[in-house]
Order: C-alpha cells, then sequence, then structure tokens
C-alpha cells in the first residue's frame, strides 16, 4: 500500500481497477483547509493523462509493472511476436497495442514488453535505433551549407527527413521519440 502523501514522479499504484504512474505531484498546504496532493496522472493501459488531487492520506495498492527484454521476431496477419530473451518463449502482441514509433524497428531488435498482471499492454522502444537509407533523392554538390532536409525512406518502410548530404546505402541514427535524423552512424 502506498499513500497520497508518499507520491513521487514514476510511482505506479492502482485506483478503480486502472493503473496509474504519476508523471507530476505537488503537495499543498494552503493557509485555511487541509494539506492535499495535486497529481498528474497518466493510465497506463490506455495512455490518457488527467490531473487530479488527493488527500494525504488516501491510500493504494501498488502496481507493479514488469518490464521484460524481447526481441521482436515478425509479424503475421496483424499480429507481432516478440521472443522472450530468457524463456524463448514468443508472445504475441496485436498490432493497434503497438506505439505510433514502432515503424523504427527492424526484426531482431531488442526492446522492452511492458505487462501488469500478464496482461501486455505496451512497448518501451530503445531511444535510438541505426538503420539503413534504402531510398533518397541524390544531394547536389554545394547544398550542404544548409539546413535542408529531404525524404528518405528507411529499411523499415519508415519516412523520414534527412539532410542533403545523406545517400542511399548509408547508417544513419534516428530519435525513436521524435522520428527525427540524429547523425550519421
Amino acid at each position: 500500500m502506498i499513500s497520497a502523501g508518499d507520491f513521487r514522479n514514476g510511482v505506479t499504484f492502482e485506483e478503480d481497477g486502472n493503473v496509474y504512474q504519476i508523471i507530476e505531484f505537488q503537495h499543498v498546504k494552503p493557509g485555511k483547509g487541509a494539506a492535499f496532493v495535486r497529481t498528474k496522472i497518466k493510465n497506463v493501459m490506455t495512455g490518457s493523462v488527467t490531473e487530479k488531487t488527493y488527500s494525504p492520506s488516501e491510500k493504494f495498492e501498488s502496481a507493479y509493472i514488469e518490464r521484460r527484454e524481447m526481441g521482436y521476431s515478425y509479424n503475421d496477419s496483424g499480429l507481432y511476436y516478440f521472443m522472450d530473451n530468457e524463456t524463448y518463449e514468443m508472445i504475441p502482441i496485436s498490432e493497434s497495442d503497438l506505439p505510433e514509433n514502432f515503424r523504427f524497428i527492424k526484426e531482431n531488435m531488442n526492446v522492452k514488453v511492458l505487462s501488469y498482471k500478464g496482461n501486455v499492454f505496451g512497448l518501451e522502444l530503445p531511444m535510438f535505433v541505426e538503420l539503413t537509407v534504402t531510398e533518397t533523392e541524390p544531394g547536389f554538390k554545394g547544398n550542404t551549407a544548409t539546413n535542408t532536409l529531404k525524404p528518405a525512406t528507411l529499411e523499415t518502410g519508415a519516412e523520414v527527413r534527412v539532410p542533403l548530404f545523406i545517400e542511399e546505402g548509408e547508417k544513419i541514427r534516428i530519435d525513436t521519440r521524435t522520428g527525427e535524423y540524429m547523425e550519421r552512424a
């Protein structure tokens, strides 16, 4: 059990059958009246963020989110299969449960699969991935002085904007959180 007075950023707890994670919290002690805890919480299952206030004495059940390192194996008709690196067990995850930035993950890359009481609800991707550019327009000599970007298709099929000097066949580093080009690999 955890009381609202013990809330810290990143703490997960269960309330009304939902699992929440504290994004921000603030202990407020007004001049008049009782103290309270103002929070910004994220529902880890749906991803929705809400603001809520609690009495510091309210108690909640702690929620343990399991993070397991797994390798992405393959996809088959809307299901994406991940292999547990320790037990070699294959776990299917529906395409609707994958984050939007999953387009940067290729086969045999490791990700963290998030689950609560055995129910998989999301993935934690690596912050940066190195991918090969498979298709882009050629750059022109002298066009390297500006920070102009051009479209490029990566080996996973994802499209990103890259500087003009990047050519087909080059490995580049992508930030999976923003989907932006970082540097040559």
